[in-house]
């Protein structure tokens, strides 16, 4: 038994979280229905009025949110209505030099992603879907991810690759707490670098009320 980040005091949850080694570990398919995002053909047209907006990789935010009011709007096909997004869902990134997932909380909007995703939708109760797109981020699965990329110009997984990533999948209480956690630390990091920015902003206010630099002739 190896215990997680028991020395984080800023988070009470981190000295309850404990991995064990017979945790069951499943492919990513067994848990998860996967399919592609929506097969628009290269660039997603604009469609002032059409029915949808359309996520792409560029609407990724660092922090992992999604730039909403950035989608494009679009026209789309009703015909397969899985295709929708929806709260609860993960998208992963499956081209480019970072493959990466992303758990949408919440879809505000009437949205698709682009075909350079692969939608995974929960048919499990044993998994959170936030839980697992945290474990797809860290480095044993992206080193799995880059062992396995291909393509010459750019960069991809195929979806095999992706069905079969090794899922560690522990009690659901013990990921909630995984879960309760991972918003700790974002929230943390998020209230530090605004911090930091401060002070960066007050340095740079005394630098200019310090400076005194002779006048131009």
């Amino acid at each position: 038994m190896m215990l997680i980040a028991s020395y984080l005091p800023s988070c009470s949850v981190a000295s309850k979280i404990c991995i064990m080694q017979n945790d069951a570990i499943h492919p990513v398919k067994s848990l998860m229905a996967i399919q592609a995002g929506y097969p628009f053909r290269g660039t997603v047209p604009k469609v002032a009025d059409g029915n949808a907006l359309a996520l792409q990789i560029r609407d990724l935010l660092p922090d992992g949110r999604i730039a909403w009011a950035q989608l494009v709007r679009t026209q789309v096909s009703r015909a397969d209505d899985s295709q929708w997004l929806q709260g609860g869902d993960v998208v992963f990134v499956a081209r480019g030099a970072k493959n990466y997932a992303v758990y949408l909380e919440d879809v505000p909007v009437s949205a698709v992603c682009s075909q350079y995703f692969y939608v995974l939708r929960s048919r499990s109760d044993r998994l959170l879907p936030a839980f697992l797109a945290w474990q797809i981020n860290q480095a044993p699965i992206q080193r799995y991810l880059s062992t396995n990329a291909e393509g010459s110009d750019q960069l991809s997984i195929r979806r095999t690759v992706l069905e079969n990533i090794p899922i560690t999948v522990p009690p659901i209480d013990r990921q909630r707490l995984f879960v309760a956690l991972i918003e700790t630390a974002a929230s943390e990091k998020k209230k530090l670098e605004a911090l930091i920015a401060n002070r960066q902003q007050q340095l740079e206010a005394f630098a200019i009320e310090f400076a005194k630099l002779p006048k131009s002739t």
